[in-house]
């Protein structure tokens, strides 16, 4: 009798065992690396924040100190930006949390809105994130716009004591000379390219002219933020973000990688950057750079991503 208690036991015990192992939380999150699968989740699930991200209970670590906030581009979304980058860094151990700013009355993409108040929003939005994970500072990733308005921040919401590493993924810091395929796309739409009609819901435009009174006023200069280390990563197949040069800086504290000087078969363009498989190993490894890894060099086309 005792003998069969003691198989008995063992055996709950196994069962007990095996029940308390990785769970499918801690199985490791999908990473697509294409344009599209942000594209599919808009479709499919508008709103919704990215896999991996915005988990209020998430405690930074001792390896990953800082919870990381991404930022998305000009008429973007949390969801259609970070479908990589936010289960790629929950994979490698981060917390990671993620907004869609910038939304006017119009619609519900983001990053419309004047940079003065995207930048109020992100800069609430960090505070309710070192609130909830007890850090200090955070890091910010950002993409095109996600990138820029983290200079007025710095600049004049104090925002600069409160990042440690800044990201940037094809960021216009001195202007564009175009607004992409905006004008091209309003002359469509018989409506003038930056006139008062578009102004009134859209009111980034005129500020991210090369020139523009804001551009001035942003003063994106590394050198205003000596404590935050900065990695640019910048493609020269760039539609929006043009010259691709804009998104240079200098200092000490900086380092710019152009994709393709680093591996000529990456054909990846301002849309695909977010996803591309070398450039989001830079983030990680300006996130990380204890362990930093060099990508692998892969083929990568706009859109459809890694072939």
């Amino acid at each position: 009798m005792i003998r069969r208690i003691a198989i008995l036991l063992a055996a709950v015990g196994l069962t007990l065992a095996s029940g308390v192992g990785p769970s499918a939380a801690d199985e490791p999150l999908p990473v697509p690396y294409s344009y599209l699968a942000g594209v599919n989740a808009s479709l499919t699930n508008p709103g919704a924040a990215p896999p991996g991200s915005n988990d209020w209970s998430c405690k930074p670590t001792a390896d990953h100190p800082n919870p990381v906030v991404l930022l998305h581009g000009f008429l973007g979304t949390m969801t259609s930006a970070w479908q990589t980058l936010s289960p790629l860094l929950a994979n490698s151990g981060f917390c990671v949390f993620a907004l869609t700013y910038g939304v006017t009355a119009s619609d519900q993409v983001g990053a419309m809105a004047p940079i003065e108040r995207s930048a109020a929003e992100v800069g609430q939005f960090v505070d309710q994130v070192r609130a909830a994970t007890g850090a200090d500072q955070v890091d910010l990733v950002g993409h095109s716009i996600g990138a820029t308005l983290p200079f007025y921040y710095y600049n004049y919401l104090g925002g600069a004591a409160k990042v440690r590493h800044h990201v940037g993924l094809a960021p216009w810091y001195r202007g564009t000379t175009q607004l992409g395929a905006a004008p091209t796309l309003l002359a469509l739409m018989g409506l003038p390219v930056i006139g008062p009609a578009v102004l009134q819901q859209c009111g980034v435009c005129d500020q991210a002219l090369v020139g523009s009174p804001f551009i001035a006023t942003l003063n994106a200069n590394a050198a205003v933020a000596p404590g935050i280390s900065f990695t640019n990563i910048m493609t020269r197949n760039e539609e929006i973000a043009t010259p691709y040069t804009t998104g240079y800086l200098d200092g000490p504290n900086v380092t710019n990688i152009v994709v393709q000087e680093r591996c000529s078969l990456d054909n990846t363009d301002h849309f695909q950057l977010p996803y591309d498989p070398i450039a989001t190993q830079y983030v990680l490894n300006a996130l990380d750079p204890a362990h930093a890894v060099e990508p692998l060099c892969r083929p990568v086309v706009p859109f459809a991503g890694a072939i």
